[in-house]
């Protein structure tokens, strides 16, 4: 009879749960970020912004957040802190005001430049083999995709 209590129950142990090592392994490599970050004025969330305006210069905060994974809530207040540092610019559409574009400035494109030392230092950080980061890479956005489509 205590055999089947734990059955009932294993669903509930830590270890059995995958999104603890998710959670876990997400906390830790944004910790390793921080200090790369701090040398460049960014949070993450930043940071990923900036990755994204490096690559397409101008979107919308919609678009913005599909590619980030993050909704316009938590886009705002961020946007506006970036603006206010001299990275972006915010502006509302002429023909429907609740449509905001963000633009990189020369400021956030000169930023690139410094940023290229993060990635690297992030590599020498996590001591994962080349071939597991592609297949964890390929599994997580396999999850994102089909939580999102």
């Amino acid at each position: 009879m205590e055999e089947t209590k734990t059955d009932k129950y294993s669903c509930l142990k830590l270890e059995n749960q995958l999104c603890f090592p998710l959670y876990a392994a997400s906390r830790e490599i944004l910790r390793k970020y921080t200090p790369f970050l701090k040398e460049i004025d960014l949070t993450y969330t930043q940071y990923i912004v900036m990755m994204v305006l490096w690559e397409h210069k101008k979107l919308t905060i919609g678009e913005l957040g599909k590619y980030l994974f993050l909704d316009t809530g938590t886009l705002s207040p961020l946007l506006k802190s970036m603006a206010s540092k001299g990275l972006i610019t915010r502006t509302r559409q002429k023909d429907d005001e609740r449509i905001v574009n963000i633009e990189i400035t020369k400021q956030g494109e000169e930023l690139k430049e410094k940023a290229l030392q993060v990635p690297e230092k992030m590599f020498s950080c996590v001591q994962l083999p080349e071939e597991d980061a592609k297949n964890l890479y390929r599994i997580l956005y396999s999850i994102l995709q089909k939580q999102n489509s």
